[in-house]
């Protein structure tokens, strides 16, 4: 997979992350345990995929 395509997953999933706890706290969801430990996960595996990503993207622009 590109590594552009990895950020852009990674981004959109820490986004999601970010937006679920805030629409919990203002009260438009209801918070559950596994909609609050899906939340964590989802910008945990967005953080990583971003990282990901980004690492490969130097490897790639290293070798040029």
């Amino acid at each position: 997979m590109r590594p552009w395509t990895l950020i852009f997953i990674g981004l959109i999933l820490s986004l999601l992350g970010f937006l679920l706890p805030l629409l919990m706290v203002i009260h438009v969801i209801a918070s559950t345990f596994f909609l609050n430990f899906f939340s964590g996960a989802i910008m945990f595996v967005g953080l990583a995929l971003g990282i990901i990503g980004a690492s490969q993207d130097v490897q790639i622009h290293r070798k040029k």
